[in-house]
């Protein structure tokens, strides 16, 4: 079943990060390409004729869009490998529910954070630490949603800690100490290889972040 594997992705997208991880959780060897999105490649519009998007995950040939589609199918695949997704089917649509949270909530309320300023941001800012409280929330005393071992929330919502730095420092905010056992989880998951290894440094995102508010005009 694992056959030729190839992403193409771009390296700061919270997005692809998570087909990083759970392709470095399962072990799988794949050809990582980087997409150029002011001029994307004839691949990428080939592999994704619907939305024009990073990240597309190619499995022989076939390809699978959308982030948590393909962590999902990923885990299918790879099965017997680090199972991600809990095999109680309570369990598991719990865990669905909760990447769909996360991936309505954190990459819009994070982007508020830098492209807006005053009473927008500010508003912004309570909304993303509201969120992020709920998810803390969810977490509870475990040391991952995935209870012991690292699982499918767990590497649906950390490549956003890769951004919590350039979020603080546009937001002129510290998430810490709102949500001290969130940020925790998160340095508890990069202590993993597959997860360390799939997160560019939070320094380089925030230079990113500085470039595209040049690029956008915002001051």
């Amino acid at each position: 079943m694992t056959g030729e594997v190839v992403l193409l992705d771009f390296w700061p997208s919270p997005f692809g990060m998570r087909s990083r991880i759970a392709l470095a959780e399962k072990g799988i060897n794949y050809e990582y390409k980087e997409e150029d999105l002011r001029n994307k490649s004839p691949l990428l519009l080939q592999m994704n004729p619907v939305h024009k998007k990073i990240p597309v995950l190619i499995h022989n040939g076939k390809p699978i869009c959308e982030s948590l589609i393909q962590v999902q199918y990923i885990d299918e695949v790879w099965h017997d490998k680090s199972p991600l997704l809990p095999s109680d089917p309570h369990q598991r649509a719990v865990a669905r529910f909760w990447a769909d949270f996360v991936d309505k909530k954190m990459y819009e309320q994070g982007s508020r954070v830098w492209k807006t300023k005053g009473e927008e941001q500010a508003t912004a800012k309570k909304e993303f630490i509201e969120s992020l409280k709920l998810l803390e929330g969810e977490l509870g005393a475990s040391l991952t949603f995935g209870g012991e071992n690292l699982g499918y929330v767990d590497g649906v919502l950390v490549p956003f800690y890769s951004w919590v730095y350039a979020y603080e420092k546009c937001g002129n905010f510290n998430i810490e100490p709102e949500c001290p056992k969130l940020i925790a989880w998160a340095k508890r998951c990069m202590e993993k290889e597959s997860v360390a290894k799939s997160l560019p440094d939070q320094e380089k995102v925030y230079d990113f972040v500085l470039q595209l508010k040049k690029i956008y005009g915002i001051e």
